[in-house]
């Protein structure tokens, strides 16, 4: 207690020198905590928006995620009603279980018969009310810009469609795009008219080829009310046969990505089945498994895939987890935690040298105070330890300052509305970062900073512990 009282006392006699050191650490503390916060708001955020639309993990077909994404009817998996019914009654995976959903994946030919336009399509079969189940999971307590699917509810032959798609294929009242509907109308005051039987030729789509006309107009006519919305969907079934399914459009969603937004159809999972398997027994693409926690991804997976190999060893199913789903993940991961790295490296260095300095400083000025301190009986480990518990006092009172003035900005930040917008996505992203949130990186900054300043008081600490008693009192 001595040494703690002492060591406040000669930090307060020189305070102009004391407080530089804390703004030093305050402003070090701050910038390392800001940029932490961001990192942790983008991990937690990117981590929530793959398992909303992605699940921890899936279920699939050996050699689907490689090879098969393109050809649904060669890696399906049979009697997956089955196997979702092992997995919710199986007493161990039970409690960790949020959402069991299967999914089809198949690619097709999208086209509008009024406006004779066309263009390919990634379209994934879903079962609307557990898919919403599925966006409703935040952790975290993020900010997720996940949106209800608005299937739910709807009737079999409604899909989604990305806002890419829909501008392609000129549905235009699903965008609400005054130039959308424009073009329209000088389109069809500058091109002579055509016959029925000739298709127009958009600069933004391609023109249906016949053999497609003539399956969307057989499709058509079985139709008994024909929108401005509605569209016709051509896939290969598992025979290799066209199949074509009039659909109705009730929706365009910005998807965020531009590439996916070109491509984008939601629909519901029976439609989908039936474009593929059409009365054969139908099959799905995968599995989506979304656990309560993210932290029980790898005992679930264990147990699942031991669950698969005991009730299903007809079947080569592979377990994959959200990372290995979105390889983006682990890679935006590692440019942060990189980034990171490098600027607590570089503030730590700074307040490194400027602790140094200041202690080294301070036993130059008080070679004369160590000589008696030392004459009247403190030993070199009692000098060493006033000078370290100096350093010490500074940086607690450096971290906490330091921790405030973060809480601080960090307020003003997530309050002013910034936003940002990714490359390759199509709208802005809210600045958000996460100080009071994210514990670990708090306390873990915090003790950092205390650790370095105390490290980096230890050789002048040591040097004064070296002085000589006749040597140091000439200095008298």
């Amino acid at each position: 207690m001595n040494t703690l009282m002492l060591a406040i006392r000669n930090l307060l006699r020189n305070r102009r020198r004391s407080l530089t050191t804390v703004l030093t650490m305050v402003v070090g503390l701050t910038a390392i905590l800001l940029f932490g916060g961001y990192r942790s708001n983008i991990m937690y955020g990117s981590l929530t928006g793959f398992v909303q639309y992605t699940g921890h993990l899936q279920i699939q077909r050996s050699g689907y995620f490689l090879d098969g994404s393109d050809n649904p009817s060669a890696y399906g998996i049979r009697d997956y009603r089955q196997v979702i019914q092992a997995l919710r009654d199986d007493a161990e995976l039970r409690p960790m279980l949020r959402v069991v959903t299967p999914t089809l994946q198949l690619g097709g030919i999208a086209g509008n018969f009024a406006a004779g336009i066309s263009r390919s399509v990634m379209a994934v079969g879903i079962v609307p009310e557990e898919r919403n189940a599925m966006l409703r999971w935040n952790q975290y307590g993020v900010k997720s810009y996940a949106l209800p699917m608005p299937l739910e509810g709807q009737s079999i032959d409604a899909v989604v469609v990305g806002q890419g798609v829909a501008r392609k294929l000129k549905l235009c009242s699903l965008l609400q795009d005054s130039h959308c509907r424009d073009q329209r109308k000088e389109e069809a005051k500058a091109v002579p008219k055509q016959s029925a039987n000739e298709s127009t030729n958009e600069s933004t789509g391609n023109s249906l080829p016949d053999d497609i006309s003539a399956l969307s107009a057989l499709e058509k006519d079985s139709q008994p009310v024909v929108t401005e919305n509605r569209i016709e969907m051509l896939a290969a079934t598992s025979g290799g046969a066209p199949n074509v399914a009039s659909l109705q459009a009730i929706k365009a969603n910005n998807m965020g990505i531009k590439a996916l937004d070109d491509i984008y159809m939601a629909m519901h999972l029976q439609q989908a089945q039936r474009l593929i398997y059409g009365k054969r027994e139908p099959e799905v693409t995968a599995l989506m498994v979304q656990l309560e926690l993210t932290q029980q991804i790898p005992q679930a997976r264990a147990r699942i895939a031991a669950l698969l190999k005991e009730k299903f060893p007809d079947q080569t199913l592979d377990v994959l987890d959200f990372e290995a789903l979105n390889p983006t993940y682990g890679q935006t991961n590692q440019f942060m935690d990189s980034m990171f790295s490098f600027i607590a490296m570089l503030i730590g260095v700074i307040v490194l040298f400027t602790i140094g300095n200041t202690m080294s400083t301070a036993v130059v000025e008080r070679t004369a105070e160590i000589g008696t301190l030392r004459a009247i009986g403190l030993r070199r480990s009692g000098i060493r330890r006033l000078f370290l518990c100096e350093a010490l006092v500074l940086g607690v009172i450096g971290a906490i300052l330091g921790a405030l003035c973060a809480l601080a900005v960090a307020y003003l930040i997530n309050h002013s509305g910034w936003t940002w917008t990714p490359p390759g996505y199509s709208y802005a992203y809210l600045i958000l970062v996460r100080v009071g949130q994210d514990l670990p990186l708090l306390i873990g900054s915090m003790l950092s900073m205390i650790i370095v300043t105390t490290l980096s008081a230890w050789w002048p600490a040591n040097r004064a512990a070296q002085f000589e008693i006749v040597d140091a009192l000439r200095h008298v």
